[in-house]
């Protein structure tokens, strides 16, 4: 390439640079404004996560909207929410409506939970295996439960209807209130209602040593592992192994096409910090690498 030929090269890169007028993105991974729609669900978790993030990106400003499941997918496909949190994948058709609107989704598992069955802690029934959960939920069990969940298109009764139901519908004895707190202090007050709640509603915050315990206004069920016949609670190791019947995965869905808050906020949740929340919020945090080991109490 001559002298001219060179110089003429440059000056035309540098023109086409120049000619390049497309706006700057609104935000980038730690700086910015986004609204994301959060199951409200992990409203516990997801608060701290957000007061941690905040404080280390002050730049950035990412505003938590708490809802059913069903609103966050509303939220994701009117494209009101780049970001979601919620407890399941994209369907097969959900991604073939995501390529009609142009969202190009980008998905991960970030934790798991357990859906915890509360009690008034007058009941008897502290141990069920699946077949007696399945006839309270339809109100066939012999003793006439006040079954109560957080809300009709929440992610929870989606779950419970998929996993213990299966296919078939809730008895005229189910209702729902108006969030999972709601449901904790409806079941501390009646001695004939049962709950099902995130287990981040349950689990003890003000406990120094981070062991798991649960809040006492309300019991806690232990449910039957139908493959060992062990009654287990929904403690982290049980949720770790999925061991304890009523586990799932909290997953963020990103429809961002550019190294944005969104992506940000959702790097965050992923990466050290973030799962240590999600740790110590007693959930089990997938990202990381945990080791869990069998222990013995001695007596003596």
């Amino acid at each position: 390439m001559t002298i001219t030929s060179r110089f003429l090269f440059i000056c035309l890169c540098v023109f086409l640079l120049s000619c390049d007028d497309r706006p700057a993105p609104p935000d980038t991974l730690g700086k910015g404004e986004i609204d994301i729609s959060v199951d409200e669900t992990y409203r516990p978790v997801i608060e701290m996560q957000g007061k941690v993030f905040d404080s280390s990106f002050p730049d950035a400003k990412v505003h938590i909207n708490y809802k059913s499941e069903a609103e966050c997918f509303k939220d994701y496909f009117d494209k009101k929410a780049r970001l979601i949190l919620v407890t399941r994948e994209l369907t097969k058709d959900e991604l073939e409506a995501c390529k009609q609107r142009q969202i190009y989704p980008t998905t991960l598992p970030l934790a798991r939970d357990a859906i915890a069955v509360i009690l008034n802690n007058e009941s008897a029934d502290t141990l069920m295996d699946m077949a007696v959960l399945k006839g309270i939920l339809t109100g066939e069990y012999n003793k006439k439960y006040t079954v109560v969940f957080d809300n009709q298109s929440s992610s929870t009764v989606r779950f419970i209807t998929d996993s213990v139901l299966r296919g078939e519908k809730l008895g005229n004895n189910v209702y729902a209130a108006k969030g999972n707190n709601d449901v904790v202090n409806y079941v501390s007050k009646n001695p004939n209602a049962i709950g099902f709640v995130g287990v981040g509603y349950i689990s003890d915050s003000s406990d120094p040593n981070n062991t798991g315990a649960f809040i006492k206004t309300v019991k806690i069920a232990a449910l039957k592992n139908e493959k060992t016949g062990e009654f287990l609670q929904p403690y982290q190791a049980y949720i770790a192994l999925k061991t304890y019947p009523l586990t799932r995965n909290l997953y963020y869905i990103n429809s961002e096409s550019y190294p944005g808050l969104g992506t940000g906020f959702a790097n965050f949740l992923s990466y050290q910090r973030g799962q240590l929340i999600f740790f110590h919020a007693h959930l089990f945090p997938v990202r990381s690498e945990m080791v869990i080991r069998d222990a013995q109490i001695n007596s003596n």
